[in-house]
């Protein structure tokens, strides 16, 4: 029977196949015929140099958002193209590679590795399993707070993700929810928007907050403070929307206590050296970062310098072959990629033009900062949904100086309305970390998509209020 179907099921898996192909070439047509448009539309508006740099962005954006090929390629696309035709100094386009911005990324993928390498993540495991109780309730808050901790430790959302989704997927096994259960879905989701969303006020937690960072040191060399970054977004971006999380994932996912009890009876061990040694270095990197106000020393350096002790073989914190295997060099090149389009945007002008024609457009006020702080809000939320989230620092940030001037807003509140915009996820497909927990945890993108839209909602009509009170307390305007 089954020799009689295999022709047929393999003829429909060729259809599909065909038809995936077909879909991808006509939206890779489509996105060339609109950058062809968009450059000989910017010629005649913009000169030779502006248009090739407008055609390069949307480009590089159009890619990056549709995922028809590794986010990776568009940004060694970006480096050849710009090299070969002069758009910009070499050290412009290269600006991304300088940024410590992307030598915090480097150093969050080590700490990853280190943290896999020493057993660290099943010791948290088995700490979990103590301390996470009977309650769904308690147990969903818990696995949240855990995983917002983990966001002061790995600055790397996708490490993250893929550190505590396997344990809380092993958990809700253990406890007793199948796979299409609410316990499960809810256990995952907390674990994932919980080290993700509140993730963005704290400096080197997410790929948009270094991205912003990065840039602003690369464009306006003014790198920004751990502890007053943290000061200005923690209290309402970070608790705030942890806690609407949270409350958002026990009214979509309600569920009953496991059905196991756990029992404290999990085998206990004392700590290795080489896991205190990880430790060790671990805690002195957070006090340095949560200090740097105090030594104003770049948060990427004091990352390189303790994944330099990681990766320090006499130490053992790490594989002999974790730099061939761990590292994630196509995350690495797409950061540097955006830093350097931000960087070359910057240099051709082109943000000057698209700040200009902002003004016409948007209705900002001198004598308004509330109304210009929600506009401003608004426009690089859009920029996120038809981009994503790491798009907004790329588009925005160049044109933060000029819009300072326009909106009599300071340079740093029109910079930080972006972490406002970057931070409130309409949809998953904006989100590489989201789609990671989709994967590794098995999860339905309809549960994902109804935790989004529920925190867009409730963040547009009650945090973001909350934030220009608190921003207002602290002086931003």
């Amino acid at each position: 029977m089954s020799q009689h179907n295999h022709p047929i099921q393999s003829s429909t898996s060729l259809r599909d196949l065909v038809c995936v192909m077909a879909q991808r070439y006509c939206l890779l047509v489509l996105i060339l015929v609109i950058t062809a448009a968009i450059g000989l539309l910017s010629y005649e508006f913009l000169g030779l140099n502006q248009a090739l740099v407008a055609g390069l962005l949307f480009l590089c954006i159009a890619f990056w958002a549709t995922s028809l090929v590794p986010a990776y390629w568009p940004a060694l696309g970006l480096f050849a193209f710009a090299t070969a035709t002069q758009l910009a100094p070499t050290q412009v386009i290269f600006a991304g590679f300088q940024s410590s911005t992307f030598w915090l990324l480097f150093s969050g993928m080590v700490f990853g590795a280190a943290i896999n390498h020493t057993g660290i993540n099943s010791r948290a495991t088995r700490l979990l399993m103590l301390i996470l109780g009977n309650s769904y309730q308690g147990t969903i808050v818990k696995i949240a707070l855990f995983a917002m901790a983990l966001a002061f430790l790995i600055p790397s959302g996708v490490s993250r993700i893929v550190l505590i989704i396997p344990i809380i997927a092993s958990l809700a096994d253990h406890f007793g929810y199948d796979q299409d259960s609410n316990g499960r879905k809810g256990m995952l989701l907390a674990a994932a928007f919980g080290t993700f969303l509140p993730a963005f006020s704290i400096l080197p937690a997410n790929a948009p907050n270094m991205l912003l960072s990065g840039m602003t040191e690369a464009l306006y060399n003014a790198p920004f403070s751990y502890g007053e970054y943290l000061l200005l977004h923690f209290p309402v971006l970070g608790l705030g929307k942890l806690f609407m999380t949270i409350g958002v994932i026990l009214w979509l996912f309600p569920d009953q206590a496991p059905n196991q009890a756990i029992q404290a009876t999990i085998e206990k061990s004392a700590m290795t050296k080489i896991e205190i040694r990880l430790l060790m270095v671990l805690c002195a990197c957070f006090a340095f970062w949560f200090t740097d106000s105090l030594h104003h020393i770049s948060a990427g350096w004091i990352g390189l310098i303790a994944a330099l002790l990681c990766l320090l073989p006499s130490l053992g914190l790490t594989g002999k072959n974790v730099i061939d295997k761990d590292i994630q060099y196509g995350t690495l090149l797409f950061a540097a990629g955006i830093i350097g389009l931000s960087a070359i945007i910057a240099h051709s002008g082109l943000g000057r033009v698209l700040v200009n024609y902002l003004t016409e457009v948007i209705p900002f006020s001198p004598h308004a900062p509330l109304l210009n702080l929600s506009l401003l809000t608004f426009i690089s939320t859009c920029v996120a949904i038809v981009t994503n989230l790491a798009g907004v620092p790329a588009i925005m940030t160049p044109m933060a100086e000029h819009l300072a001037d326009i909106t009599g807003l300071s340079k740093d509140a029109v910079l930080m309305t972006q972490v406002l915009a970057f931070s409130t996820v309409l949809l998953p497909y904006q989100a590489p970390p989201l789609i990671t927990a989709i994967a590794l945890g098995n999860l339905s993108i309809s549960a994902v998509t109804k935790v989004c839209l529920a925190t867009f909602v409730l963040t547009s009509l009650v945090l973001l209020p909350l934030n220009f009170i608190w921003w207002y307390f602290l002086g931003m305007f």
